[in-house]
């Protein structure tokens, strides 16, 4: 059976065409790149339960999301030296060996029970420890631990609201926000407003960390505080397929998304590893790249910098932090500041119907491409190689009285002048030649008829 060119054209050209496919969110792993089985991060401690000690289990191998982020490469051209960030959650633990000398608490947030802070901080500038190849993101920032919850992790807008200006009181160039709350009150946002006036970038969890518990209906998306204020950079957290978890709570708006789902940080003290899940891990990689930014160009204010973050990231429906491009593009401060306009932009998920939509669009445009490579080919190829064989349209007689009419077969050749010497017509000279024989041997043709006429009348008289 012959099949037409396109039957090959479309699965190779198919295959080029960069179509996001559908995918299927994950659970928070509880193992490793290496395979290794780590305790899992908690967010907020039970009255009786006791503080988070060190783990047991080191992680060795490179995590998903820093081969995702492309940190390697990245760190060539900056480490977010002189930047200062500071991390509103449980406080970050100083006895952490991957974070030791790059913490300044405030108040009492050196104490960190729950742990929570010092994993987000760790992910934000921890250094890289002899045996392990996980870090943060800007090795070379300055952390500022900033209590925005009680001492076992619980967290009210009066809480963040006070950690926000205590942040910001402190010199923060960034301020990395762990706890999202539903309610919005007039301390959290004048808070925001403050930060934003001493040129602080807040860079927030678009929604409380934790999962739906099983059994019951998920609620409809919504707004959460302080990530839905104007000028807070809001984020949340996707797995390896670039998903948000499945199980997570939904947010009706968001301005980046950053690996949230299984990642790997350390805890409050020793030099082992734990797994966790959150919006707030991603915000912390968010706030990462903020201070490579704010380092590499300290000029850039609090809002061109997340203008650049955004402008950089990976188009989607949540645009993908690229924590390389942020860092190396050039004019990428095109895209309108992060502000209310930008809020009010509702979050649309991709749908397996849009997916599949896609697809098909892709390979319509391939369709059509493999076509018109096929008209050039026929053009450049059969139509010189018909010129050399002297092949071209030839005019008929119009018939009853029509106008001519055009025929695609080889041209006959016209009737020659036999007395033409012209060496450039068809027949020339050897024409001419032939045809004066010809023309001696038809009128001895004919007049033998006419003296054969003769004699058959003579005969009959």
């Amino acid at each position: 059976m012959r099949h037409s060119p396109l039957t090959y054209l479309l699965p190779v050209l198919g295959s080029l065409l960069l179509v996001p496919t559908a995918g299927v969110a994950i659970a928070a792993a509880s193992s490793s790149e290496d395979g290794v089985e780590l305790p899992p991060l908690v967010a907020v401690l039970g009255s009786d339960d006791p503080c988070t000690k060190a783990s047991k289990v080191t992680a060795s191998a490179v995590p998903w999301e820093q081969q995702s982020l492309e940190l390697t490469r990245t760190w060539r051209f900056g480490n977010g030296s002189g930047v200062k960030v500071a991390v509103v959650d449980t406080g970050v633990s100083t006895k952490a060996p991957a974070l030791a000398g790059a913490v300044t608490a405030v108040g009492e947030a050196a104490d960190d029970c729950v742990g929570h802070g010092t994993f987000v901080a760790g992910l934000i500038a921890a250094e890289q420890v002899k045996g392990v190849r996980s870090a943060g993101v800007a090795q070379g920032a300055d952390i500022l631990a900033v209590r925005g919850t009680d001492e076992r992790g619980s967290a009210t807008a009066a809480t963040i609201a006070a950690g926000i200006r205590r942040a910001t009181d402190a010199g923060a160039d960034v301020i990395e926000v762990s706890p999202a709350v539903t309610e919005r009150t007039d301390g959290l946002t004048s808070a925001v407003a403050y930060a934003a006036s001493h040129d602080a970038l807040i860079v927030a969890a678009a929604v409380p960390d934790g999962t739906v518990r099983a059994g019951t209906s998920p609620a409809p998306p919504r707004d959460y505080w302080p990530a839905a204020e104007p000028g807070v950079l809001s984020v949340v957290g996707v797995d390896r397929t670039g998903r948000p978890p499945q199980d997570g709570l939904a947010v009706r708006r968001a301005d980046l998304a950053a690996p949230g789902v299984g990642v790997i940080g350390v805890g409050p003290e020793g030099t082992g590893h734990f797994i966790g899940s959150g919006a707030s891990l991603a915000a912390a990689y968010v706030a990462g790249t903020a201070a490579l930014v704010r380092a590499e160009y300290p000029d850039l204010t609090a809002a061109a910098t997340a203008e650049r973050l955004t402008a950089t990231a990976y188009l989607a429906d949540i645009p993908r932090l690229d924590p390389y491009a942020s860092l190396t593009s050039v004019g990428a401060n095109a895209a309108g500041p992060v502000g209310k306009e930008a809020q009010h932009v509702p979050v649309r998920l991709p749908s397996a119907h849009a997916g599949r939509s896609t697809v098909h669009q892709g390979l319509l445009v391939a369709a059509v491409g493999g076509a018109l490579i096929l008209v050039v080919v026929w053009v450049s190829v059969v139509v010189p190689k018909a010129r050399a064989r002297r092949w071209h349209p030839a005019r008929r007689r119009a018939v009853g009285g029509g106008a001519p009419q055009e025929s695609c077969r080889p041209a006959a050749r016209e009737p020659e002048d036999p007395d033409s010497n012209d060496s450039g017509s068809a027949l020339g000279v050897q024409g001419a030649t032939r045809a004066a024989p010809m023309r001696a041997r038809s009128q001895v043709i004919a007049r033998m008829g006419r003296a054969h006429g003769r004699t058959t009348t003579g005969g009959g008289t």
